[in-house]
């Protein structure tokens, strides 16, 4: 009941929509209920007695009701029209909404979600699940409206009609009903199967398409059409049960259907054959009332199985609603506007949901406007410090503080705006180099973008493509180099222009002369500014404040470039590499 609750809230905003909707499928009901009571009058009465007696004012009357049904049959058509086209905007418009919250609260959510759930199962709950519930949201009140006005308004009148035949049918109506509700059951079970694999086909074409030149350089083509293919085979299997149930559902409905003209058949012969005051015209009239009936019921079938699809869709949108953020701001979080930027990790120790532990015991400190070099090896845990100052994830054991202040006492939105990172994996959003540079601070002018750019040294090379900076970067910036969307990110960071600046591999992706003179204006972007590079190509952090040599076992070594070399351990060992390569 709390799910049909929540479902119901996104019909308010939309309520006058919905009630007009409603109101012209009730008129509709109306106009075919009525018209099978008319053509009994016309039948038993009005024609007989012109007939009889030839009367003007009878044969006007009969006009008169002609030119009525004919009049009411038009604002059927236009009644249909409104439920047709405006009904099924009021449809979207509920998509719409669930969609904007289900994207809404996405965003909200920490990295440890994005690191369970596929992308292509996302992608699978915003747009194929929601257009089934929209459907429901439509169709489901309407026909179940529709459906039950018509079915009780045919009852009535047949028990006026006859009641004998109409108890017969009502003796029925229980099997009918026991049978619906078991269906439904098994109907939502493989209804839900069919929205996983869905799902897990989505996150496997995301997946594969994404991959497509990784496939191909290794030339696994094959492979993934083989792995496309299995997952498309539980698809298969899914749906048949899925098919199966409903073939059942829709085969045992329309039994039920014919039973009931056989009923009336047989009841009306019987009273017929008996001289029991069943007459041949009464006996049309019924059956007019029985397809009046039976009709509805098919509609009965049709609503259950959209609502079997659309509330197992709605019960996984849901399941992302409910999906709450370990990553939350406290009460009375702290809105800041500018950090001085003094960095301190206080006995941190961290490690991923079912993972090893990545940081053990880690303590330090970064003055305002000093450089931290971070250098170790792969999985060290030089990433995840940034990552934990940021509030990506949250310190299990210790605390992090900025400007004195644990960085959990932050609003979110408020630390990370003090925080400027370049990541080794350059994302690029589809679009322009213009919008993937303005990225960094939204409201900057043509000017300040272009600026970060000439900053960046991006911008000579943007100016030699034909649209320039309107040059679309593809899909992940992919008619970009490597380098080049690397330098796209760093102009970012220049145009954010944050009092904490995060370099992780920042220039990984370049040759050495380029990564010398971004070098050089990294350093002037890091003068006066708290700084945490993290670069595995140790010529990069010579100029830093203080270098840590940090690994699993926790920091192992700490101190400016010249003493650590003359220390003769870990990183010298580590710069003698990097020298020889």
């Amino acid at each position: 009941m709390n799910k049909i609750k929540r479902f119901a809230k996104y019909y308010k905003p939309h309520l006058g929509l919905f009630l007009l909707d409603i109101g012209c499928a009730t008129m509709v009901a109306a106009v075919d209920v009525t018209f099978p009571l008319l053509t009994n009058y016309l039948l038993k009465k009005l024609f007989p007695e012109i007939e009889q007696t030839g009367s003007a004012h009878l044969v006007t009357l009969f006009a008169v009701l002609i030119g009525a049904i004919f009049a009411a049959y038009v604002v059927r058509a236009i009644m249909l029209y409104i439920v047709n086209y405006w009904g099924h905007l009021f449809g979207v418009r509920v998509e719409a909404d669930m969609r904007r919250d289900i994207f809404s609260h996405i965003q909200t959510l920490p990295f440890s979600f994005y690191d369970k759930v596929r992308t292509g199962k996302l992608l699978s709950r915003a747009t194929t699940d929601l257009f089934e519930i929209s459907e429901l949201a439509h169709h489901g009140p309407e026909d179940l409206l529709i459906s039950s006005l018509t079915v009780l308004g045919a009852f009535v009148a047949m028990f006026f009609i006859e009641w004998r035949i109409a108890l017969a049918m009502l003796v029925l109506m229980p099997f009918c009903i026991f049978f619906v509700m078991k269906s439904r059951f098994i109907m939502k079970s493989t209804s839900k199967s069919v929205k996983e694999q869905t799902a897990n086909i989505n996150a496997g074409i995301e997946s594969s398409i994404s991959g497509a030149r990784v496939a191909k350089a290794f030339a696994n083509e094959g492979y993934e059409i083989a792995k496309f293919e299995e997952g498309n085979r539980a698809f298969l299997h899914a749906k048949d049960r899925f098919y199966k149930a409903m073939a059942v559902f829709n085969s045992g409905t329309e039994f039920f259907i014919a039973l009931f003209n056989v009923i009336v058949l047989l009841v009306g012969g019987i009273l017929i054959v008996n001289k029991a005051g069943f007459s041949s015209l009464t006996f049309i009239t019924f059956m007019l009332y029985v397809s009046a009936f039976t009709s509805p019921l098919k509609r009965f079938a049709s609503f259950f199985e959209q609502y079997m699809m659309g509330m197992a869709g709605f019960t996984r949108f849901l399941e992302i609603l409910d999906t709450k953020s370990d990553i939350v701001d406290r009460e009375g979080a702290i809105e800041v506007n500018h950090l001085e930027g003094r960095i301190e990790f206080s006995h941190v120790s961290f490690g991923y949901d079912g993972g090893r532990q990545v940081l053990s015991d880690v303590s330090l400190t970064v003055e305002p406007g000093k450089k931290l070099a971070l250098v170790g090896p792969s999985g060290g845990g030089k990433t995840t410090m940034c990552h934990l100052l940021m509030r990506f994830y949250d310190v299990k054991e210790g605390a992090i503080l900025v400007d004195g202040v644990d960085v959990r006492d932050y609003a979110q939105e408020s630390l990370r705006r003090n925080i400027g990172i370049v990541q080794q994996d350059v994302f690029l959003f589809a679009g322009s180099i213009l919008e993937n540079i303005r990225y960094g601070r939204l409201d900057a002018t043509d000017e300040e973008v272009v600026e970060a750019a000439i900053r960046a040294h991006i911008h000579d090379e943007i100016m030699r493509f034909p649209d320039q900076y309107q040059t679309e970067v593809g899909e992940r910036g992919v008619k970009l180099s490597g380098g080049q969307k690397q330098r796209i990110s760093i102009a970012r960071l220049f145009l954010k222009n944050p009092p904490i600046l995060i370099l992780d591999e920042a220039t990984s992706a370049l040759d050495t002369v380029t990564e010398y003179d971004i070098q050089k204006s990294f350093d002037a972007l890091s003068e006066g500014r708290t700084t945490l590079i993290i670069a595995h190509r140790l010529s990069t952090v010579r100029s830093a404040d203080e270098i840590i040599v940090i690994d699993k076992l926790g920091i192992r070594e700490c101190g400016s470039h010249d003493a650590l070399i003359a220390q003769n351990g870990i990183y010298a060992n580590f710069y003698q590499a990097t020298l020889r390569d």
